[in-house]
């Protein structure tokens, strides 16, 4: 595996990760294979990039990724190249409170320059526990 074919996986994940903030949902699915398996936190399995950002506009006002690295790697066994990106989310919880700082984690597998599956890991749902006080989960 070169150098070359990790950092294009890389683009390829920060470029779908753009438009998918941006809530452009067709300019998201060019970085995607057509069968693209995505996992949200909890399991939720969603079909196509709209699906991210529907669900994100059921859990926040407003949300943005302030992403911190990007890494990639060669799986020989899955044939594919995985990336990890991970950083912090911030924006506004539905009632409007700001917040800042929400670790994120978004697993990808790249192959033949499309990205096959995305799984995404957040704080979000302990921290909206603890705001109910129905967690332990630091705020």
């Amino acid at each position: 595996m070169t150098e070359d074919r990790l950092a294009e996986a890389k683009r390829i994940v920060e470029a779908y990760l753009e438009r998918s903030m941006a809530k452009d949902a067709e300019g998201a699915r060019r970085y995607m294979a057509p069968d693209c398996e995505i996992v949200f936190t909890g399991g939720r399995r969603m079909s196509g990039p709209d699906g991210p950002p529907a669900f994100n506009a059921k859990r926040y006002a407003s949300v943005q990724k302030r992403p911190l690295r990007t890494d990639a790697v060669w799986n020989k066994e899955a044939g594919a190249v995985h990336v990890w990106a991970t950083g912090h989310l911030h924006g506004a919880w539905p009632d409007g409170e700001a917040f800042d700082g929400n670790r994120y984690v978004d697993f990808f597998a790249v192959r033949d320059g499309l990205i096959v599956r995305t799984e995404v890991w957040n704080d979000s749902a302990e921290i909206l526990l603890a705001r109910a006080g129905l967690s332990e989960a630091p705020l």
